[in-house]
C-alpha cells in the first residue's frame, strides 16, 4: 500500500501482512507473561526459530536451485527437549518461529 502525503509517501506492507505480524505481536507479548523471569527469552526462541538456511545449492540450466531448511526451529527445538527449564510458552513461540520460517521458505520458492 501507498499513502501519499504532500510530497512524502508511505509505504506498507499488503494488509495481511500487517494483520499477521500484530497477532503475532500480540501473542508473543502474552505468552511472555506468562514467565515468572526473563520474560524476553519467548522474542528470543521466536528470532531464532525462524531463521532458514540453504542447506544445498545446485546450479542448473534453468538457475540455482537451493534447498532451505528451518535450521533455527531445529536447533531451539533439541535445546528445549534436552533442557531442564523448559517452559510452554517458549515451546509456543519456537513453534510459531518455525511457522514464519515456513512462510519464508514458500515465498523463497515462489519467488
Amino acid at each position: 500500500m501507498h499513502f501519499k502525503i504532500g510530497d512524502v509517501g508511505i509505504f506498507l506492507p499488503p494488509l495481511h501482512i500487517t494483520m499477521i505480524a500484530i497477532i503475532v505481536i500480540f501473542l508473543l507479548v502474552k505468552w511472555s507473561k506468562e514467565l515468572e523471569t526473563r520474560r524476553y527469552t519467548v522474542f528470543v526462541y521466536f528470532l531464532i526459530s525462524a531463521i532458514i538456511v540453504p542447506v544445498f545449492s545446485y546450479n542448473t540450466a534453468g538457475g540455482v536451485f537451493e534447498l532451505w531448511v528451518p535450521l533455527g526451529f531445529i536447533l531451539v527445538f533439541f535445546y528445549l527437549f534436552r533442557s531442564k527449564r523448559n517452559h510452554r510458552s517458549k515451546m509456543k513461540a519456537s513453534i510459531l518461529g518455525c511457522c514464519v520460517a515456513i512462510y519464508q521458505i514458500i515465498l523463497q520458492y515462489s519467488g
